[in-house]
């Protein structure tokens, strides 16, 4: 098997500065649990749906809060 025939090539990502809210709008609507969060052309790091879950929600953050606080 290739790579090329699993590998995903339209790749969605969220930059630091996005809303949690906006963040977990794109992972739903592509049914993922995680993105990539890139800042101009260069991966700074991850968010996930637990991020955001448990270090944002639930500690009192907002959807407004931006993805850097989280990931």
């Amino acid at each position: 098997m290739k790579i090329t025939s699993i590998m995903t090539r339209n790749v969605h990502m969220v930059g630091p500065d996005e809303t949690l809210q906006r963040a977990a709008q794109i992972m739903a609507d592509i049914e993922a649990g995680s993105l990539p969060v890139a800042e101009g052309d260069r991966l700074i790091g991850m968010i996930t749906d637990r991020d955001i879950a448990v270090r944002g929600i639930a500690k009192g953050k907002g959807t407004d809060a931006h993805v850097r606080d989280v990931m």
